[in-house]
């Protein structure tokens, strides 16, 4: 019996049921789409957070004013006034691997162009921030260190900004107003949007650091070096704890704190933050395959109980084939390729169901999904090897029967 031959004459047994053999196959169906369309989906979201992590740059190290109290009272987050830009140029002097430092302050306005109006978050800064920031420029150019040097009233619009005032069209050269300062538009940022809190980081106007403590009212004058935070990117392969503790370090002694006294400033490194985002969806990626997992476990059992049942039906049929001269190894080899091809048409249609589920729950529910060669190449692969496990026990049972006992079965 060549595998030819078998393959026919499990294709002729299958046909012969087709009812049962579409039962048989419906739990190997639903753990091979629900394999496809759950990693579809967790890879969906972790590109998703990965994406916007890459948005926020790479090994970077937030440093922002911290809190102060007041008869006992902590006022919160911002409420310090003692980081300056001078303690952005010691980082970048004293802390090795530290590429650059970029200082900056926040407020939020309203910008105006002609008869329109936005409430957005003006960021003073140096040019040092968008190279920090991995923030590249769609349109005319960035913020120059003569910009900062003589304080030019020029702007870096970020794109919901340019959508709202112009409507998504060419805006430079055009005159914008903050407050009653007047500025030119030099710029157009390239878009990053939502970071991992869901803000639209694309909502924005970037001016010279020097422009803004000058011009904007409401920014601190008592102090003209302050900022309200500083980015510190850090050389690949840097050890960023280590650069985080020497950075506290530095910080606590130049602002002459204390031992035991409070940080009058806070530190994050954004790539904890990764981290720990890349590390939940991953464990949701192993939680929804376990789950599919079991349904493909479950559709092996329903395959090994079908065949059994069908040994069982077909013992004359077995007793005849052996008796007229087919070896053992035949009826082996036909029971497993039934199995077998049980198995992979189920995943066949699987597939098409997965990735049709996935699809839908992306245009349904608006979740990212990412569909993975690899995952659906994987499911396929361990369907045939469930086919074949969960097989070779009924196959090997119909293999060892005695002809003549078999040609007596009723």
């Amino acid at each position: 019996m060549t595998a030819w031959d078998a393959l026919r004459a499990a294709l002729d047994s299958l046909r012969a049921n087709p009812l049962r053999s579409a039962l048989t196959m419906l739990g190997i169906v639903i753990g091979v789409a629900a394999v496809i369309a759950m990693v579809a989906v967790g890879a969906g979201a972790r590109d998703q957070v990965l994406r916007q992590i890459a948005s926020l740059g790479t090994n970077l190290i937030m440093v922002g004013q911290g809190s102060i109290a007041r008869g006992g009272v902590k006022l919160g987050a911002g409420t310090a006034s003692s980081l300056t830009e001078d303690d952005a140029l010691a980082v970048l002097a004293e802390i090795p691997g530290v590429v650059v430092t970029a200082p900056s302050v926040r407020w939020g306005l309203q910008i105006v162009a002609g008869n329109q109006n936005w409430g957005t978050v003006l960021f003073g800064i140096t040019p040092d921030y968008m190279e920090a920031r991995d923030w590249d420029v769609a349109m005319g150019r960035g913020l120059s260190d003569e910009d900062v040097a003589q304080a030019n009233k020029v702007v870096v619009l970020g794109q919901t900004v340019v959508r709202n005032l112009f409507g998504g069209g060419d805006p430079i050269g055009e005159p914008v107003r903050v407050f009653s300062t007047p500025l030119t538009i030099v710029g157009v940022l390239a878009e990053k949007g939502q970071n991992t809190q869901g803000q639209d980081q694309d909502d924005v106007i970037f001016v010279p650091l020097s422009t803004a403590k000058r011009n904007i009212p409401g920014m601190a004058k008592s102090n003209p070096r302050f900022i309200h935070t500083m980015v510190v990117k850090m050389r690949d392969g840097s050890d960023m704890a280590e650069a985080q503790a020497q950075i506290r370090d530095l910080l606590r002694q130049r602002h002459r704190l204390i031992p035991g006294q409070d940080d009058d400033f806070w530190m994050r490194d954004l790539s904890e933050v990764s981290a720990t985002r890349d590390a939940s969806s991953r464990a949701l990626s192993f939680l929804l395959a376990a789950v599919a997992a079991v349904s493909l476990l479950v559709g092996g059992i329903g395959i090994m109980n079908i065949m059994l049942v069908s040994v069982t039906e077909r013992t004359r049929e077995i007793g005849l084939r052996l008796a007229i001269g087919a070896r053992r190894r035949d009826i082996l080899v036909q029971f497993l390729i039934e199995s077998t091809t049980l198995s992979l048409i189920g995943a066949a249609v699987g597939v098409a169901l997965g990735i049709g589920t996935a699809m839908g729950v992306a245009a349904l529910a608006g979740w990212p999904t990412l569909i993975r060669i690899d995952s659906v190449v994987l499911a396929v692969a361990v369907s045939g090897l469930v086919g074949v496990f969960f097989g070779l026990y009924p196959a090997r049972r119909a293999a060892q029967l005695n002809p003549i006992e078999a040609l007596r079965h009723e």
